[in-house]
């Protein structure tokens, strides 16, 4: 069941869906025995150059898939320079990344491996590490019907584990699905305003609670990292392998500039799911903001300065708190429980 909510006096509607099934790619069907070798694979340190990290690293099930740090944790000696993202309801993502650079999670699974200051480490390696460990070469047999170990057939692993990660039985599904006892009377008011004066399901509605659009907010850079070198030295490197000339003097992120070229989506970022939201932050891209409190003070004001997209919303001490409760309250699901396989 849907429950439509229509926006106060902008002449545009958002649907907000009840978590529903998961799409699933014909060229990626579900199989049991290649979401358990995703699960093992994310799990695994040897994907990593020196084995000290794996996806799960970053992606850390009792931190809501996300790491409960400002930048992403990040290769020895080096520094991210973005928030790491959960993965929570990542199979209803459109674009992936903060700056939406690849559409699969098939494409995305390789990027962290590859990433000097993430994994870093060579995916024709990984191949032969993975063949040199009989139960490896046991389960990609199992899972694909080959002798075959390649990056190809663990990025079809890896995508089709991720796809299970699903925020479900929040109270909003409930809610949405005919239960109206389901949300706490500071909740419903923090629905209200969520739809109305807070104008927020303008951009997150749908089962994700994202629009999968991007936008230049002009959050502030993070004072903390303005002045780490390994941050600047990452920030720059990035900018250099996407072609942005003057990547020496860069001293922000350019967001989906660097991908698109586009002079619009100059420091403009992926609408980011709501869904289990207390569960993962900080928030925003470079992790500037620590709590929810901070976030709803950010779009209250209208967003960073001279954004162009964001107006000041008004919202008084009480609907703020009203809100806050809406977002913990009705947008956390039951608890994704992902237990660290035997690795083999």
């Amino acid at each position: 069941m849907l429950l439509f909510l229509m926006l106060a006096g902008c002449g545009q509607r958002g649907e907000l869906q009840a978590t529903g099934p998961v799409p699933i790619p014909k060229e990626n069907p579900q199989t049991p025995e290649k979401i358990e070798l995703g699960r093992i694979l994310f799990f695994d340190r040897r994907l990593s150059g020196d084995g000290t990290m794996s996806c799960a690293t970053c992606h850390v099930p009792e931190m809501g898939f996300s790491d409960n740090q400002a930048l992403s944790l990040a290769y020895p000696t080096t520094k991210s320079w973005r928030n790491t993202q959960t993965l929570v309801n990542i199979a209803f993502a459109k674009a992936l990344f903060h700056d939406g650079r690849v559409s699969s999670l098939e494409e995305q699974a390789g990027h962290p491996v590859l990433s000097p200051f993430e994994m870093n480490r060579n995916l024709d390696y990984v191949e032969e590490v993975l063949r040199s460990v009989p139960e490896y070469v046991s389960l990609f047999r199992k899972t694909f019907g080959n002798d075959d170990i390649s990056k190809e057939q663990m990025a079809l692993a890896l995508a089709a584990f991720q796809r299970t990660l699903v925020s479900r039985n929040a109270p909003l599904d409930k809610f949405l699905n005919g239960d109206k006892g389901a949300l706490s009377a500071d909740a419903q008011k923090g629905l209200a305003i969520f739809q109305g004066k807070g104008r927020c399901i303008e951009c997150h509605h749908g089962v994700n609670l994202s629009d999968n659009r991007f936008y230049a907010l002009n959050v502030p850079e993070n004072p903390r990292f303005v002045d780490d070198p390994r941050v600047a030295a990452t920030r720059r490197f990035v900018a250099k392998i996407n072609g942005y000339k003057k990547f020496k003097t860069l001293d922000v992120d350019p967001g989906r500039y660097l991908v698109t070229k586009d002079k619009k989506d100059w420091r403009a970022f992926r609408t980011p799911t709501l869904r289990d939201i207390a569960r993962h932050g900080p928030y925003m891209h470079n992790g500037i903001y620590a709590t929810l409190e901070e976030v709803i003070d950010f779009f209250d004001r209208g967003g960073g300065e001279k954004n162009g997209v964001l107006q000041p919303l008004g919202l008084s001490p009480e609907e703020k708190r009203q809100l806050k409760a809406f977002m913990t309250d009705a947008l956390t699901g039951d608890e994704i429980i992902v237990r660290m396989p035997k690795l083999p």
